[in-house]
């Protein structure tokens, strides 16, 4: 937990990529865990740890020892990018997003992500995707292999938590139910019951004030809209 607001982290490089803050590395293992029925929801057995639920929600139990094997850049560490979301980290070097960027862009941070036919970020959007600071957005889209496939950036004036993403439990057989999505992930609202029966590992948010930007702009004239 001392790898946020204040502090830069520190950074690492993998074969001349830059590591996102983000990225879980092979020892980040996550123990064995059994899932049993808890009241109206699951637990843990043997649930002891606070660090196991945040807000009541049950999250997903990984190592947090960044740097340690070999990293997995297309991967996301759960509780990193619960950090990164809580407290506007850039998802690539971790610090914060609340920079004189920020300021000048009218308190505003800015977000990246993945659109192969360049579909602008629309007023609500739900993502999983943590903000992005200046220098490492320009970066990324010149060396992520996922982002030279098609990317949208854009101003985002409030981002504001809106539930879970994770893998449902069926409340019946307690056996997983795994959507045919590429993370196999569900998300789950705050209001809803099912989060109840499910296992977080991301924090989502919903994006509000939304102004679509030209990263080749912004790189050159370093201020955008």
């Amino acid at each position: 937990m001392n790898e946020i607001v204040g502090t830069l982290p520190r950074q690492f490089y993998w074969k001349g990529l830059h590591v996102p803050f983000i990225a879980p590395w092979s020892r980040e293992r996550s123990p064995a865990s059994t899932i049993i029925r808890v009241g109206q929801g699951i637990g843990y057995a043997g649930e002891v740890s606070a660090a196991d639920r945040r807000h009541g929600n049950l999250w997903i139990r990984q190592a947090a020892v960044r740097g340690a094997g070999d990293p997995d850049l297309a991967g996301v560490h759960p509780l990193r990018q619960r950090q990164a979301m809580s407290h506007m980290l850039c998802q690539v070097c971790g610090k914060s997003t609340f920079d004189s960027d920020f300021v000048r862009w009218g308190e505003r941070h800015l977000f990246l992500v993945r659109a192969v036919e360049g579909r602008p970020i629309g007023e609500g959007e739900r993502t999983t995707t943590p903000p992005v600071c200046r220098p490492c957005a320009i970066e990324s889209v010149g060396v992520c292999p996922h982002l030279r496939k098609g990317y949208t950036a854009a101003l985002v004036k409030c981002a504001q938590p809106w539930g879970i993403a994770g893998i449902v439990y069926d409340p019946r057989t307690l056996k997983p139910i795994l959507p045919d999505t590429k993370d196999r992930l569900t998300e789950a609202s705050f209001n809803s019951r099912l989060i109840r029966w499910t296992l977080a590992a991301r924090d989502v948010t919903t994006l509000h004030g939304c102004t679509t930007i030209d990263l080749e702009q912004l790189a050159a004239q370093g201020v955008t809209a």
